[in-house]
């Protein structure tokens, strides 16, 4: 099939890698326009457009998908289908009946759950066992198109957010391709998600990645790994920020009380709503990242310091 792929992040880069090696005829890849990036602000290309030009692929970067004269160059590039790895737009319906085959998303959980912008955060922050990655059609409601394949991945105890996302890119891209196959040759064909088991997986905003350290040591551990890399989780310490690694809870550590640091030789421990957690990396406000202990004998903290 003739293909236009989709997408912007990093995350996106191995299916459009996957669909460039595929027998599927690459034509042009769709991203978001260059946008201000670093502490100079500069205007950056999006990872996707950087490797569709290494790929040697046309690159259209439309401001909206519902452009007029982006329409009109996707109808010239005349796909049979449009797959998709977080683009980062809605896709209008004028766009979507292009291609013949239509849109077709690779979204990184096991729909319904978890329909929305941050499906893996949301999987690891409710402590899911079990995720996956879903292909479907896309059509004008949140993530409900029907559904062409699965693919499931283990949620591992210690996963981050970043790190599990990895995973999925990877494995999801082999899924988009075998989607991509089966449509060409016939064999798949597009099942309704079912009506029950829809949640939903906004986005996490800074705010949301503040620690309340009243709630139990496995909750705060989920809510971290959930935030990191993005948005970061964080607390402060004397009212400025203090952005935090994943922590280990500790079973059988010393009786502190919600946020109250007790500060060893080599090691950090917070108080929760249960029991203590160890924390692992801290970046304090102005300072680099680094291991709990050394950001305590840098502010020369001691036993009965409190994070809020």
């Amino acid at each position: 099939m003739r293909v236009v792929f989709a997408g912007t992040p990093d995350v996106a880069v191995p299916a459009l890698d996957a669909i460039a090696a595929s027998p599927h005829e690459l034509v042009g890849v769709v991203t978001r326009p260059d946008a201000p990036s670093g502490r100079g602000r500069r205007l950056t290309e999006s990872p996707v457009a950087v490797r569709a030009a290494e790929l040697g692929v046309p690159v259209l970067k439309p401001d909206h998908p519902r452009d007029p004269g982006f329409q009109s160059a996707l109808r010239d590039l005349a796909p049979d289908c449009c797959p998709v790895v977080a683009y980062g737009a809605l896709i209008p319906q004028s766009a979507l009946d292009i291609p013949t085959h239509g849109w077709v998303n690779l979204h990184f959980s096991l729909l319904p759950a978890w329909r929305g912008a941050a499906p893996v955060q949301h999987s690891i922050w409710a402590g899911d066992e079990i995720t996956g990655a879903t292909t479907f059609r896309i059509v004008q409601a949140l993530d409900a198109g029907p559904t062409f394949g699965v693919m499931t991945e283990a949620v591992r105890p210690t996963d981050t957010a970043g790190d599990l996302l990895g995973r999925l890119a990877e494995g999801g891209a082999g899924l988009l391709v075998a989607t991509l196959d089966g449509i060409a040759d016939g064999s798949l064909e597009a099942r309704e998600q079912p009506a029950e088991g829809v949640s939903l997986a906004p986005k996490i905003t800074v705010d949301d990645a503040r620690i309340d350290w009243s709630q139990t040591a496995v909750a705060i551990d989920r809510r971290i790994r959930a935030c990191t890399p993005g948005p970061g989780a964080w607390s402060t310490y004397e009212g400025e920020r203090v952005k935090l690694g994943p922590v280990t809870p500790i079973g059988n550590g010393p009786d502190l009380a919600p946020g109250v640091l007790g500060v060893g030789k080599n090691e950090v421990l917070v108080g929760t709503g249960s029991v203590p957690v160890r924390l692992g990396e801290v970046k304090a406000f102005g300072k680099k990242q680094m291991p709990a202990a050394d950001w305590a004998r840098g502010a020369r903290l001691a036993d009965g310091a409190t994070l809020v």
